[in-house]
């Protein structure tokens, strides 16, 4: 089992800045990817941002291109999320997954996600 831990949510103004923060833990397995996904109330969850531990290749939503980076630390099995220039439509839940490779099977995990409030 992998263990999936966010933090560094908040309420912040529009215009701020937030960094969020994802570590993954538990058995002995191999990170594929770890990604962002954010639910706001009575909407969907959907992908923000997404990075390939190997080659660090990312994705960005096109809402938050340019504003949000993602980035990660291989060793720690921890990625970071810097959102700067927050907008009030960036309220949500975020949620971290994280998705291992092995034994022949790729496995998701999710985090219990933590509370972004954009709001003046």
């Amino acid at each position: 089992q992998v263990h999936v831990v966010e933090s560094g949510g908040g309420l912040v103004k529009p215009g701020g800045s937030l960094t969020l923060a994802c570590a993954a833990s538990g058995r002995s397995y191999s990170v594929l990817k770890m990604a962002w996904f954010r639910q706001a109330p009575g909407k969907d969850r959907e992908l923000v941002a997404r990075i390939f531990m190997s080659s660090g290749d990312t994705y960005y939503k096109d809402s938050v291109k340019g504003r949000f980076f993602i980035s990660r630390d291989n060793a720690k099995n921890t990625v970071h999320l810097v959102s700067n220039s927050l907008k009030p439509d960036d309220t949500a839940v975020y949620y971290c997954k994280v998705t291992t490779v092995g034994g022949g099977k790729v496995d998701d995990y999710w985090g219990r996600g933590t509370q972004v409030t954009v709001s003046s």
